[in-house]
């Protein structure tokens, strides 16, 4: 997308000191997720390193120098459907979904592999948010996404949120739509409201 540069952590890690780049995630501040703040404060570069989740950084120019405005985090996992749920997905979802799915008769449910966008998040340090939109940083991960998919192959991603209105309408109006719930685990219940994340997918097109 044109007025941003997205860089892997991972490259960022092969070519820049430790301590660098240290300083570059400890000017991300995101008020409203503490699970968002903590993985790229925390976590982010050992799951880079163990190939676990590959962190997207996005910078955007401001006073002609460039900050930190945004990340996303991708991963490759699998997450199933049970057929009445899929049932009541519409029909043309139904179908694309079937193509990258493998039914299990035991269990009545679809296994399907895809890309999961673990972590999204603007950056509120300095107002550095007010320099990219929510829907210009989903876009961003859903083009990486696509990058990906032209390679490896696959059109679904898919990703978990709160049961709050407000996020769940942000993602639907990008063209994604809820299939079902997962329970938080243990060390989820101290940084998210509620019981259970809402699982929600887009079928990324041509």
């Amino acid at each position: 997308m044109l007025g941003f540069i997205k860089i892997n952590l991972r490259d960022m890690s092969e070519k820049m000191d430790l301590e660098q780049i240290k300083t570059i995630l400890s000017d991300f501040y995101c008020p409203y997720n503490k699970d968002v703040d903590e993985f790229i404060q925390f976590k982010a570069l050992e799951f880079s390193k163990q190939h676990l989740a590959s962190t997207y950084l996005v910078f955007a120019s401001c006073q002609k120098k460039p900050v930190l405005v945004g990340y996303f985090a991708l991963a490759s996992k699998y997450f199933h459907i049970d057929a009445r749920t899929k049932n009541r997905i519409g029909s043309n979802l139904r179908k694309r979904i079937s193509k990258f799915a493998d039914y299990d008769a035991f269990l009545q449910r679809y296994i399907v592999p895809a890309p999961l966008i673990g972590q999204l998040g603007k950056n509120y340090k300095n107002g550095y948010d007010k320099l990219i939109t929510g829907d210009e940083l989903l876009q961003i991960a859903c083009d990486t996404v696509k990058e990906g998919q032209r390679i490896l192959g696959g059109k679904l991603v898919y990703l978990e949120c709160e049961d709050v209105p407000s996020l769940i309408r942000f993602y639907e109006e990008n063209g994604f739509c809820s299939f079902g719930k997962r329970e938080l685990d243990g060390d989820e219940r101290d940084k998210m409201k509620g019981q259970y994340l809402i699982q929600m997918l887009k079928y990324l097109g041509e």
